[in-house]
Formats: structure tokens, sequence, C-alpha cells
């Protein structure tokens, strides 16, 4: 994982993504730009670039985020507990500069039966060539 000072991540992002992806802020439901995004190709990690999720792998949750069911490759991506706002969740990282991404839930689809629930903050999109 690569480091940036605080002041760093400032000028690198937005207003909006420094306080999802550094503070651990989330965006509102229902206004993210790749919510109902379907064209194909990859979502990446805004602040660094690391490939994260396939659009093979996107599904409507109807939760108000991007929604997958499977990472891009599970060392891409790092988890830990989080126990905010009186709830019990697994926060979702980026393993290459720990910005905050969103949470994953054991109610997805099959085959793994995960909802990895994204800020589309966090996220940039590449179209598949």
């Amino acid at each position: 994982m690569f480091y940036m000072s605080h002041e760093d991540w400032k000028k690198k992002l937005t207003p909006e993504q420094f306080s999802v992806c550094r503070l651990g802020g989330t965006e509102s439901p229902f206004s993210g730009k790749y919510n109902k995004h379907y064209e194909v190709g990859t979502y990446s990690c805004v602040a660094c670039g690391m490939e994260l999720f396939r659009s093979d792998t996107k599904f409507d949750s109807g939760s108000g985020w991007p929604s997958f069911w499977d990472v891009f490759k599970s060392s891409n991506v790092s988890l830990k507990e989080d126990f905010s706002y009186g709830m019990h969740r697994t926060e979702v990282n980026c393993s290459g500069c720990g910005s905050h991404l969103g949470h994953v839930f054991d109610d997805g689809p099959n085959p793994t039966g995960k909802r990895w629930c994204i800020n589309s903050i966090a996220l940039t999109f590449t179209p598949k060539t």
C-alpha cells in the first residue's frame, strides 16, 4: 500500500471523494453515477487506480449503491469490522491505498452470496474496448 499525507489526499481528491475515501463517509443512496450504470468494463479505485470490480458481476440490489457479487481479485480489497452507527458491518477498503469503498454483506446473489455495496464516488470506470 502506498502512503500519502492527509494534505496530499486533499489535493488529489475532490472534497466529496476525500470525505468518502479518506474519512469513511458515504454518498446518499440513489445519488451515485454508477448506481444504474451497466456499461461493460472495469471499476477501479478513484484514488489509486486499483482494479476492484468487473461489470459482469454488477447487479441491481435496490439499495441505492452500486452492488457487485464478486471482486476483481480478492487481494485488491481489504476487510475490517465496522461497529459505527450502532451496527456491525464489514467495511471494504482498497488494498492499494487504504481508501474506504463501502461495505460487504452476506445477502447477495449466487454464486457468491455476497453484496459488495460500494460508493460510486470511490470508483472510476474504464469501458471495455
